[in-house]
Order: structure tokens, then C-alpha cells, then sequence
């Protein structure tokens, strides 16, 4: 995976140029709740064929641990969302584990861009409470998807687009 995907994981320097995709998406803050991150960066790495590795800009530490410094964290994240060239949000909204209540606060700073995908299972716990997300995507015209491959397949075509100087 490291020949075609770089992991930026959080804190550390966010690449200067190249492709880039950020990973929102709500993270779990049990050890006992997996991450979708890695079935996300395995994609990643199966789908991309653009020039170049392609930057993967992971909101979550390396070794699973939690930022000791909240402002640092968001500060990162801010900068890294700033940085992608595609948004993939991938939303497997479980109000118990996952609720991604601050995805929600990105995703309406971020659509606007139209850098943001908007990935939503709709057989996670909770799809109910991702229906306002499918509208909000839809009317920007944002793309809207159902499994992680086809989430994949959409950031990865904007990602594409920027690195080609085509978009």
C-alpha cells in the first residue's frame, strides 16, 4: 500500500502538492468499535491508479491513541480538509458507537467546496439520521453513495480531476 497510498495520519505534515483525500467520517472513541478507516485506505490503494502515490490525510493516530491536544487536533483537521482534493465522507452512523456529530458540523463547512462525496450505508444502525446529509449533497449536486467502493470511486475521480490540472 505504500507504493500507491501515503497515510498522513493526524498531527503529522500534511504533503505540500500532490493528490490528496481526506477521510471524514465519524471515529470511534472505544477500543472495543473498529474503525472504518483501514477498509477505506485498502480501497484506496486497490482503486488508485493516478500519477503518483496519492496522499490518504487520516483524521485518527497511527497507533490508535487520541490527540492529547484537542485544539491541535481540530487545528490538523482543518488544515488536512483544506489541503484534499476530494472529501470522502463515509457515515456508518450509529448513534451508540459512531455518531457522528461533529461529521455533521464538517460536512456542512465542506459541501459548499465541491470537493465533498457523501457516503451513507443505508443499512448501518441509524440511516434515519443521514437522511438531511443525502439531501444537502444532493441539492449541491455532490455525489451520494452506498457502499465504501463506490464512496471510494467518487473522491477518487474529484482527486483525479485536481491532479490533472483538469479541475
Amino acid at each position: 500500500m505504500t507504493d500507491v497510498i501515503h497515510t498522513v495520519w493526524a498531527g503529522d505534515p500534511l504533503p505540500a502538492s500532490g493528490p490528496a483525500v481526506f477521510l471524514a467520517g465519524p471515529t470511534p472513541r472505544s477500543p472495543d468499535v473498529p474503525s472504518w478507516r483501514p477498509a477505506a485506505l485498502r480501497e484506496l490503494a486497490a482503486q488508485w491508479d493516478g500519477p503518483g502515490p496519492l496522499a490518504a490525510l487520516v483524521p485518527e493516530s497511527a497507533d490508535g491513541r487520541r490527540a492529547e491536544s484537542y485544539d491541535g487536533q481540530i487545528g490538523w483537521e482543518t488544515a488536512a480538509r483544506a489541503r484534499a482534493d476530494a472529501i470522502l465522507f463515509w457515515i456508518p452512523r450509529d448513534l451508540r458507537t459512531m455518531p457522528g456529530f461533529t461529521t455533521n458540523v464538517e460536512f456542512g463547512l465542506d459541501i459548499g467546496t465541491g470537493r465533498a462525496v457523501l457516503g451513507c450505508p443505508p443499512d448501518c444502525p441509524d440511516p434515519q439520521r443521514n437522511r438531511y446529509l443525502i439531501w444537502v449533497a444532493r441539492h449541491h449536486g455532490a455525489p451520494v453513495c452506498e457502499t465504501l467502493p463506490a464512496t471510494v470511486t467518487a473522491a477518487l475521480a474529484l482527486a483525479r480531476r485536481s491532479s490533472t490540472g483538469c479541475g
